[in-house]
This record gives C-alpha cells, structure tokens and sequence, in this order.
C-alpha cells in the first residue's frame, strides 16, 4: 500500500518536496585544501557540518590525489604526509534562494579560497 500525497499540500522536502526534474538549481563548488581549518577545525568538515545544519539538499567532499590551486606547484599524494597542500574539492547543490540564503557564512569559513557558483539543469532526481 503507498501513500499518496495530496496535491493541494506542498510536499516535505523529505518526502520528495521540491520536485525539480527539468528545473533549474545552483551547484556550489569550494577549493580547499586538506590543511585549512575553521575555528582550529578541518575546514571542509565545519562546512559540511554547516551545510547539514542549514538543510541544504546535499553535499560531498572531494579528497584529491594530486592537484594545485591558484599559482602554486603541483601537490601529489604519497606514502609520506603531502604536508596538508592537497586540494580538498567541496561541492553541493540546492534551490537559488538556498544557496543565496547560506553563501554569506561560506563566504567567511572560507574567506581564501575559491567559490564557484554555477546554475545547473536537474536531469533526474529531484531537491528533496
């Protein structure tokens, strides 16, 4: 037996609210590295803890095997401690007015680094 949910009530966001396949949504991409840190924190675990906070739909930290930002040289990772140089790539996606709503404090956590902000089509799936 399935339940189906009235169409004169906004569905939950946990129950598939927001359906946005076809629409349009904002995917955030921040650059960090392994050795920032928030408040003597790793950096992209306070973000992620933010962001889980705020009810953004969802978020994933990327942990690079090599790579650089800005001009500096090429980081890779070995058997021996890379020294926290290497690119930690955190990226999530939500509604505009979500995003606009959390960008502010991201902004702050992560003052030196690159944020990208991007408008993205939903294929499949939806923000919910």
């Amino acid at each position: 037996m399935s339940f189906v949910w009235p169409a004169s009530s906004p569905v939950p966001r946990w129950l598939g609210g927001c359906r946005m396949a076809g629409n349009m949504a904002v995917q955030v991409t921040i650059y960090l590295t392994e050795g920032d840190s928030w408040q003597h924190r790793p950096l992209h675990m306070e973000i992620l803890k933010y962001l889980r906070k705020e009810d953004v739909f969802g978020a994933v930290v990327y942990h690079a095997v090599a790579g650089f930002l800005g001009r500096s040289k090429v980081h890779t990772a070995h058997l021996v401690e890379a020294g926290g140089e290497l690119p930690v790539v955190l990226t999530f996606v939500d509604t505009d007015e979500h995003v606009s709503r959390v960008l502010p404090h991201l902004r702050e956590m992560a003052a030196h680094r690159l944020i990208v902000r991007e408008n993205v089509v939903i294929e499949q799936g939806s923000l919910g």
